[in-house]
């Protein structure tokens, strides 16, 4: 698994690479798709059957090359990848879907997401009671998995004021869990 820092490093290098290719450098796109693939392999890998894995990944890497125009150089690399790939997930689910399948029991139980309804619509709740910028920020790295330079980026808040932000929030959200908890 690649460092934080690392990954860093390598969405400036991917993104320059992707830049050099729009300017019609051929070994930097060769470059930069031989690079992506593990990077795509690993994602898909905790995503999809193994059997699976290659298939998406060429998916991917296919979608890179047609779209590859509309990578805006301004932005970071790493968004627009990680979304050209989680398109490409829902994709196959929606074809694996799709497939034949046996048919169900008739006495199979159906689950009860009433659990799940009520969490997501408690945790909008709590995310709402927080300033925006410590919601939008909480919702990009804790949620959304962007990395606290992404978040940066994304939101225009500096590096240590996400850092402050993530932090300032949790601590307001656990206060507000404990006092509903209380009153329970």
């Amino acid at each position: 698994m690649v460092n934080p820092r690392a990954a860093a490093t390598l969405e400036v290098d991917w993104g320059s690479m992707m830049a050099s290719a729009q300017d019609g450098n051929a070994d930097a796109y060769r470059r930069l798709l031989a690079e992506l693939t593990p990077w795509l392999r690993q994602y898909y890998l905790r995503r999809l059957p193994a059997a699976a894995t290659d298939d998406a990944v060429q998916d991917v890497l296919l979608a890179i090359h047609e779209k590859r125009h509309t990578y805006d150089r301004s932005r970071p690399f790493g968004p627009w990848l990680a979304a050209i790939a989680r398109y490409k997930w829902i994709d196959r689910l929606r074809s694996r879907k799709r497939e034949a399948s046996e048919p169900l029991n008739e006495n199979l139980g159906m689950p009860d997401h009433e659990d799940t309804v009520v969490a997501q619509s408690t945790f909008r709740r709590l995310l709402a009671s927080l300033k925006p910028a410590q919601a939008e920020v909480i919702r990009l790295v804790k949620i959304e998995g962007y990395s606290i330079e992404e978040a940066s980026k994304s939101s225009g808040q500096s590096v240590s004021l996400v850092k402050v932000n993530i932090h300032r929030g949790i601590n307001r959200l656990t206060s507000a869990i404990r006092k509903a908890h209380d009153a329970d």
